[in-house]
C-alpha cells in the first residue's frame, strides 16, 4: 500500500519587537494565499464557491488556519479556502479595497464568503470542521441541527451509535430514537423543536439522536431502515432496530409517552382517491371535458394536484373537502386531476393548485383565485359575476423603496452605506400593516444616496432562494446591511421613527 501524505508549507513569522522567539506556522498548499488585489478578483472570478480567512497579523489566525487545512482537504474540488493576511504591506492594501477589517473581529481573524465572483455572506457559524464542510458543500443550505444550541439533549450521532451504544455514556441496552431529517425539509424543521423538547424530558432515560442522511454517503443506511420520506424515525432496542414512529402530528409529551410502551405502527387504511368518493362533484378527464361543458351550459371547474404533503401545498386537499361537502350545490360542480389529464391543463395554462374557473356555453368566462370557502363558492354560484379586479401590488406603485430580486440584489446593496431590506409575502397581514411605515421612512431618506430602503418580495420566481439564504423564516423579516454584507436583523417596533436608526450620527 502506497502511503500519501498531505504535504503543508511552513512559514517562519518574525514576532513583534519584544517577543524572543521566531513562530512557525503551517498551512495546507491547499490553502490559497492571496496578497494583490488582481489575484483576488481573478480567484473569484474563476472559482464559485470560495472561503477567505482575513487575519490581523500572520499569527492571528493561526487557529484558523489549522482547522481549515483540514477542511480544505475534505471540500478539494467543491470549494476553495483562501487567506488574506492583512497585517504586511499588500495584504493591507486589498483588505481596504474588500473593507474587510479583522482587528475589530475576536481573535484577529474574519471568515468570508464569496459565491459565483461576488460577496455572499459572513461565515457567522461555529468555528468547527463539520460546520464549515458542511457550510462549503451547501453554502445556501440551513446550519446542521447540532448547531441549534436548544438541541443540545439531542445526540447528533449516526445510526451506529444506536447500534453499539455511547462508550462511557450510554449502556447499548438503553432505548435509542433517532430522527432522519434532511435540510430543508418543512415537516423537519416542525419536528425538530418538538424533538429537542422530547430530549430534554426524557433525558437519562432514552437517547434520541438526529441525523441529516441527504448526503449520498448514507445511501445504505437508508436503504437498510426503510427511509423513504423526511423525517423518518426509527427506533432502536438493545442496539437492534424493531420500527418507526409515524405520529408527524406528535407533541414532546406524545413521543415521551410512546417511549414507555413503543408499539409499531398500525397498518393504515387505504385512502379513496376522491373521483371514487361519493360527491356532487364530476370528476373529469381529458376525453370528457369538451362533451361535459356541451352538456353544461354552467359549470364551476377545479383544477388540482392529488394531495401529497411532500410534493405540493395543502390548497388543492382544503378545497377538495369545500367541493366534497356540496350535495345540494345551487351550481354544476366539477375537477380535473391535472397531473393525470395534462393536456386539459396545458390548455388551459394551469400553473398552480387549485386553479378554480368558471365556464359558461363552453367558454371559459373567469379565474377566481378567491373562492377558498364553501360560503364563497355558494355565494358565487347564485350570483356568477366577474372577480373584483386585483389590488395593485406594492411593487406597482410609486414610492422610495428600492424593490429587488435575485438577479440585482446583491449588486444594489453593495452600492449603499446602510441598507434596510424588508424580505415580505404580499398576503401577509403583519407584512400588509408595515408597508405604509416603511414606505413613508424610505421617502424620508430618498435623497440620501448612502441609505437605501429596499423590499424582496420571497414569493416571486428566484427570490424564495435568496430569502432562504438571508436567513428568512417568516414575513416580514427586516434585515440591515452594510456595503452588501449583512449586519443584523432588525426586530423592534414596526413605527416609521423606529425604522430611522440607519441614520448617520
Amino acid at each position: 500500500m502506497v502511503k500519501i501524505e498531505l504535504l503543508f508549507l511552513c512559514l517562519l513569522v518574525i514576532p513583534m519587537p519584544g517577543c524572543v522567539e521566531a513562530v512557525l506556522l503551517c498551512v495546507s498548499p491547499l490553502i490559497e494565499k492571496v496578497s494583490d488585489h488582481k489575484d483576488f478578483k481573478k480567484l473569484l472570478r474563476t472559482r464559485t464557491n470560495v472561503l477567505v480567512l482575513y487575519t490581523k497579523t500572520a499569527t492571528s489566525g493561526e487557529s484558523h488556519l489549522k482547522l481549515l487545512s483540514s477542511v480544505a482537504q475534505t471540500v478539494k474540488g467543491q470549494g476553495t479556502i483562501a487567506w488574506v493576511n492583512c497585517g504586511d504591506s499588500e495584504g493591507r492594501k486589498l483588505c481596504k479595497k474588500v473593507k474587510v477589517d479583522p482587528s475589530s473581529k475576536h481573535g484577529g481573524a474574519e471568515l468570508m464568503h464569496y459565491k459565483d465572483g461576488t460577496f455572499h455572506t459572513e461565515y457567522n457559524r461555529p468555528a468547527t470542521f463539520k460546520s464549515m464542510v458542511a457550510f462549503l458543500k451547501d453554502p445556501s443550505g440551513p446550519p446542521l441541527w447540532e448547531e441549534n444550541p436548544e438541541a443540545k439533549d439531542v445526540i447528533h450521532k449516526y445510526v451506529d451509535s444506536c447500534m453499539n451504544g455511547y462508550p462511557g455514556r450510554f449502556p447499548p441496552s438503553n432505548l435509542c430514537f433517532p430522527v432522519f431529517t434532511v435540510a430543508g425539509c418543512g415537516v423537519c424543521k416542525r419536528m425538530q423543536p418538538i424533538f429537542q423538547q422530547a430530549a430534554t424530558e426524557t433525558k437519562g432515560k432514552y437517547i434520541l439522536a438526529g441525523m441529516n442522511v441527504h448526503p449520498a454517503d448514507f445511501d445504505g443506511l437508508k436503504q437498510e431502515f426503510n427511509v423513504k420520506g423526511y423525517p423518518t424515525f426509527c427506533y432502536f432496542e438493545k442496539g437492534k432496530f424493531l420500527h418507526h414512529y409515524e405520529n408527524y402530528g406528535a407533541t414532546a409529551k406524545d413521543i415521551a409517552d410512546w417511549l414507555k410502551n413503543p408499539q409499531p405502527p398500525q397498518p393504515k387504511t387505504p385512502e379513496v382517491p376522491w373521483p371514487e368518493t361519493d360527491s356532487a362533484v364530476f370528476h373529469l378527464t381529458d376525453e370528457s371535458f369538451d362533451a361535459f361543458l356541451e352538456k353544461h351550459p354552467a359549470a364551476l371547474i377545479m383544477f388540482y394536484a392529488p394531495c401529497e404533503c411532500y410534493k405540493w401545498m395543502n390548497h388543492s386537499y382544503y378545497l377538495n373537502e369545500v367541493f366534497f361537502s356540496l350535495h345540494k350545490s345551487p351550481g354544476v360542480l366539477a375537477a380535473v386531476d391535472a397531473t393525470v389529464h395534462k393536456a386539459v391543463g396545458d390548455r388551459f395554462k394551469i400553473s398552480g393548485f387549485p386553479t378554480v374557473k368558471y365556464f359558461e356555453n363552453g367558454e371559459e368566462k373567469f379565474t377566481l383565485p378567491q373562492l377558498r370557502t364553501k360560503d364563497k363558492i355558494i355565494e358565487f354560484l347564485h350570483n356568477p359575476q366577474a372577480p373584483p379586479p386585483p389590488e395593485q401590488s406594492w411593487e406597482e406603485k410609486p414610492s422610495s423603496v428600492s424593490h429587488l430580486g435575485s438577479e440585482d440584489f446583491r449588486e444594489a446593496l453593495k452600492k449603499k452605506k446602510h441598507a434596510l431590506v424588508m424580505f415580505y409575502a404580499p398576503w401577509c397581514p403583519h407584512c400588509k400593516s408595515a408597508i405604509p411605515h416603511f414606505t413613508t421612512a424610505a421617502e424620508l431618506f430618498k435623497e440620501d444616496r448612502k441609505i437605501a430602503y429596499a423590499a424582496v418580495d420571497c414569493t416571486k420566481g428566484q427570490n424564495h432562494e435568496l430569502c432562504k439564504q438571508e436567513g428568512v423564516e417568516g414575513y416580514p423579516t427586516f434585515n440591515h446591511y452594510n456595503y452588501g454584507k449583512f449586519v443584523e436583523k432588525y426586530n423592534g417596533d414596526r413605527g416609521v421613527r423606529n425604522d430611522l436608526s440607519m441614520q448617520e450620527d
